[in-house]
């Protein structure tokens, strides 16, 4: 899996918040898609360190997490 981390601030990039995340806050992530990667950061966090993942490893993140909460 190809993953790094970046303090920068990535902007001109559509952050959306996880669909479990609450009006409250809480403990919340925000995914970005490039071109090249997905980035993932922390909802509080936003000028935080930021994860690049591939887009396959997204895929293949999304895909388990999905088969994982039909069981």
């Amino acid at each position: 899996m190809n993953n790094a981390e970046s303090s920068t601030v990535v902007s001109g990039l559509a952050w959306f918040k996880s669909s479990y995340s609450g009006t409250e806050g809480g403990q919340c992530v925000e995914v970005a898609a490039s071109t090249a990667a997905v980035l993932v950061r922390d909802s509080k966090a936003v000028a935080g360190p930021v994860l690049t993942v591939s887009r396959e490893a997204w895929a293949g993140f999304v895909g388990l997490a999905v088969s994982e909460s039909r069981v």
